[in-house]
């Protein structure tokens, strides 16, 4: 029997697997298997904590589909809290090691109840091109307010590299969108070798945006947040919001901060606890 977690940040489920007592062999289809809403556990995919070759701790993600992913900010966010809360360190600034290098956790722990509040995540720089990517993409262009035609129809497109690829989309009217139908052929486009994330986005003011993510390999999940970074970092570079703002997603709330002087993007919000349980 291999005991498992599942915690949420905003929405954005995954199954927590402690690597230091547990030991896998096949995470990807441990993650299709685990991740159906029906017949498994259920959750947006698998998260793996462990030994760090760099850093204090790794983190390896493993999306719905089983495909690995390179970095979740909500994820991060949930490590961080499982890492203090179940006794792997007393440290409330954490080295974690991503395929999309070292992320910097700052921990906000309530001194009574010994129990952290929130969590914020340097997320990195953000890239206009594919050279953040890992592995880079040097032949992947600028896309800055670009005209892009998928399906029959033609959006307008910025693409923002967090690491992981992005491509986000301003527009009105977002809780009417077919994302099923509409995000598929994005993710899936020719010019993202990689396939991308794509975020739909509505302004409300300079300082709160809303959006709807569609997540390469788990489809419409209730929250992203690289994606709330490259959200963030898209209406900055036109001119559609100030560096520090909220964004709203479906499953919650997150501050975006973007220190452009150093190119730092900081993500900060709660995780939570579900549930703990067994799977043979």
């Amino acid at each position: 029997m291999m005991k498992f977690e599942k915690m949420h940040a905003a929405g954005n489920d995954y199954i927590y697997i402690n690597l230091f007592e547990e030991r896998i062999e096949d995470p990807a289809t441990l993650s299709r298997r685990l991740s159906d809403r029906h017949f498994g556990v259920g959750g947006d995919g698998v998260v793996l904590i462990g030994p760090a070759e760099q850093g204090d701790f790794s983190m390896r993600m493993f999306n719905a589909d089983g495909s690995e992913g390179l970095m979740c900010g909500n994820a991060a966010r949930c490590v961080g809290r499982y890492l203090y809360e179940r006794g792997l360190t007393n440290k409330q600034n954490i080295a974690l090691q991503t395929l999309s290098g070292i992320k910097q956790l700052q921990l906000t722990v309530d001194p009574v109840e010994d129990r952290v509040t929130r969590v914020r995540v340097d997320m990195g720089p953000a890239r206009r091109d594919g050279s953040a990517l890992q592995p880079p993409q040097a032949l992947l262009p600028e896309i800055l307010e670009y005209p892009f035609e998928v399906e029959g129809g033609i959006w307008t497109v910025t693409f923002v590299s967090m690491g992981n690829p992005h491509v986000v989309i301003f527009t009105d009217g977002i809780d009417a969108l077919d994302l099923p139908k509409i995000g598929p052929p994005i993710e899936h486009h020719m010019l993202f070798p990689q396939r991308t994330n794509v975020e739909f986005v509505e302004v409300i003011n300079r300082g709160e945006l809303r959006i709807r993510v569609w997540e390469r390999g788990s489809g419409e999940t209730l929250a992203c947040g690289s994606g709330a970074c490259a959200v963030l970092a898209a209406a900055v570079l036109t001119g559609r919001a100030d560096p520090k703002a909220w964004v709203h997603l479906r499953g919650g709330d997150l501050l975006v901060e973007w220190e452009r002087q150093q190119n730092r993007l900081f993500l900060t919000g709660d995780a939570h606890f579900v549930f703990q349980g067994e799977v043979k």
